[in-house]
């Protein structure tokens, strides 16, 4: 019997042959300018994705990268809360579904999902690629306007990715408040950015504010100690490029690093890190620094050296974004 396709796999080749037919130099021309427009001020009366060719230039460049940071959120969510297996799935502002199939990665399974977003043509093609994958065969591509007027049925898990940059302060501060209302954990992810980053805190404090308790990246639910203008928490998460990818930035790697920032934060009981690796390890001969933000507010360096034995062969393996120490030390 065949083993099952990985959804990342399955969505790589879904995403292959939606191109087929658009002169490959008028989708890098269409990923240009929706980069651009993704990069300045946008209405929220104003979506950005106007027709089938855009979504399918963007889609195809933007989905890979998406998927696997929010899988990444995800994935430190699912650590915090190993028990827990969401019910049901709302992403908000979703458009082609990336953080669905990244639900779906974490935990698998069927489960009622919706997917809103106000881009018809978004939510066409998002519909369209879902159906190479069974168990996202049955989500509901719903349209509806993102903002202050946005409602959302109760659910279990809220997503909500590379939205905030789309919205007006207000817009922003109401589709947090509706998504805490409605979810009993809710992922936030944002460019890896200090803007983004920015936009990240603001919600935090919001969920917070609401009841939530961070589950991650942060090992406390207390102010984050980052000195606003200093610096930004962001973490990494490597992508596979495609061919549409190499044509646009140039270069012939097969991958790059997508830089974002997030939070999930729940209202049940969830286990933060004990500390959280928030820079790329440096790896020195005998020692290993890692930069931690730890459970008394405080950001830290700790060097770990051959003295600490078995954790000194974890801090080498340790990566950027990683709880420490390991569940096993």
């Amino acid at each position: 019997m065949n083993a099952p396709v990985p959804p990342a796999e399955t969505l790589r080749a879904a995403l292959a042959g939606l191109l087929d037919g658009l002169p490959p130099r008028q989708a890098a021309q269409a990923v240009d300018r929706l980069i651009a427009s993704y990069r300045g001020a946008t209405p929220t009366d104003a979506p950005i994705l106007r027709d089938r060719a855009d979504v399918a230039a963007y889609a195809a460049y933007r989905m890979p990268a998406t998927f696997e940071a929010v899988r990444s959120a995800l994935a430190a969510l699912a650590g915090a809360a190993p028990g827990w297996v969401p019910d049901g799935h709302v992403d908000v502002g979703g458009g082609t579904g990336a953080a669905t199939w990244a639900v779906n990665a974490t935990w698998g399974g069927v489960r009622p999902v919706t997917v809103l977003d106000w881009a018809e043509p978004a939510l066409a093609l998002g519909r369209e690629i879902a159906a190479a994958h069974p168990e996202l065969r049955e989500v509901c591509w719903q349209r509806s306007r993102i903002g202050a007027a946005l409602t959302i049925e109760s659910t279990d898990l809220a997503t909500v990715s590379y939205v905030l940059n789309e919205l007006t302060a207000a817009d922003r501060a109401a589709l947090v408040d509706a998504v805490a209302a409605a979810a009993r954990a809710v992922v936030i992810v944002e460019p890896g950015t200090p803007d983004g980053y920015a936009r990240v805190i603001e919600a935090r404090d919001r969920l917070i504010a609401a009841g939530f308790h961070v589950a991650a990246p942060c090992p406390h639910s207390a102010a984050c100690p980052i000195v606003p203008g200093t610096d930004w928490c962001h973490f990494s998460a490597r992508v596979s490029r495609s061919s549409l990818h190499r044509q646009v930035k140039g270069g012939s790697l097969a991958y790059e690093d997508e830089k974002f920032s997030y939070v999930a934060a729940t209202r049940f009981p969830a286990a933060p890190a004990p500390s959280r690796v928030i820079r790329r390890p440096q790896i020195r001969k005998g020692q290993v620094l890692l930069d931690l933000c730890e459970p008394d507010e405080r950001l830290r360096r700790r060097t770990v050296t051959k003295r600490h034995g078995d954790l000194y062969k974890a801090a080498r393996d340790a990566d950027w974004g990683d709880p420490w120490p390991p569940a096993d030390h």
